[in-house]
């Protein structure tokens, strides 16, 4: 008897291997497509995907939405290491982020050495804890949208970000304040905090159509070697409107700079170009940077406007301009300001 195989039991028994892997009996062969995009749900009584935000958000993959359903949570969140995700709420005033005792900030994007990519964070509320409400960290592509921000929204070297139709307010120091970032802000409401917004280190920052109120300082600070535009914005019942700093360098046009106690402090070693803007200010509409701040009314642009906006209900925090207005169609600009005009804004609300 013969020990081992012959050549012809050799050939079929590589041909059933062949035949095998190819027929399907590797796993490799057995998987199905790539799922798609999913949504994770997150909710407090159990009827989710998720009890825990953290949880979900770690799960996530990349084109997936974490949807969070009603309710308060005493919960913190961190985003990082992610690429194209959504963490997306039931509503603005249906979902609210509490944060946890021994974690400062409720919600944080980016973290040291990881960052987050073309993260979306819509429709829910995050309020202040130990500092500050939402921190922005090392990361780019970020979008932030109808979010009430109870507190301080620090962002520290972040890139291409877009915060738009947010309430921000109520911090003991800045609103909203970037450390070497770029940032887009439009559409937002910025109330009550010590100063409304603040621009410093090597940021680059646009603000568009924001309505800024009630900072006991400023509404805006631009210093460092920081670039602004700040275009269309109502800056209306601060301390200050506006204070370009340091080496710093803006662009100031179309504003509606009221009701503050003075307009702009601009420092002789700032770059600081203003045009079409409308003032309205008891103690002065332009100072010079010093110890103490000097009216310097020779910094006013020949295009500025001096006088009464006429809002249609400023002590009920009504900033829309009336009919009669006179910052109507100036220049390229419809109306100066954040706010359509009265009649416009009423329009727009039927046609919906």
């Amino acid at each position: 008897m013969r020990s081992g195989m012959n050549m012809k039991q050799l050939m079929a028994l590589g041909l059933i291997v062949v035949l095998g892997f190819w027929g399907g009996s590797s796993g490799l062969a057995e998987e199905g497509p790539p799922l798609g995009p999913r949504t994770i749900v997150v909710a407090l009584d159990g009827t989710g995907d998720y009890v825990s935000l953290q949880e979900a958000v770690d799960a996530a993959k990349k084109g997936d939405t974490v949807f969070v359903k009603a309710g308060q949570y005493p919960q913190d969140v961190t985003i990082h290491s992610k690429e194209k995700i959504k963490f997306v709420g039931a509503g603005m005033d249906q979902v609210t982020i509490l944060g946890r005792d021994i974690v400062v900030g409720a919600l944080h994007v980016g973290k040291w050495p990881y960052g987050a990519t073309d993260v979306e964070i819509s429709d829910m509320t995050i309020n202040d804890h130990g500092g500050h409400a939402v921190g922005l960290f090392n990361g780019q592509g970020l979008i932030l949208r109808r979010l009430k921000i109870n507190g301080m929204l620090f962002s520290q070297q972040v890139h291409d970000v877009r915060i738009e139709d947010c309430v921000i307010g109520g911090s003991e120091t800045t609103g909203a304040q970037f450390a070497d970032s770029e940032a887009v802000l439009i559409g937002n409401v910025i109330h009550d905090n010590d100063h409304g917004v603040s621009i410093a280190g090597k940021s680059n920052v646009r603000l568009e159509r924001n309505v800024i109120t009630r900072s006991l300082f400023e509404a805006i600070v631009v210093s460092g070697h920081a670039r602004a535009v700040l275009v269309s914005n109502t800056l209306v019942k601060n301390g200050g409107g506006a204070a370009f700093l340091g080496q710093s360098r803006s662009d100031v046009t179309g504003n509606v700079v009221g009701l503050n106690r003075v307009g702009f402090v601009i420092a002789p070693s700032s770059q600081t170009t203003t045009s079409f803007n409308a003032f309205y200010n008891s103690d002065g509409d332009y100072l010079r940077e010093g110890n103490p701040n000097e009216p310097a009314p020779e910094l006013k642009a020949q295009s500025d406007i001096t006088g009464d906006p006429y809002f249609v209900d400023p002590g009920h925090d009504d900033f829309r301009l009336r009919l009669d207005t006179p910052l109507l169609k100036i220049d390229h600009f419809p109306y100066l300001g954040a706010l359509a005009p009265a009649s416009t804004a009423v329009r727009r609300s039927t046609e919906k």
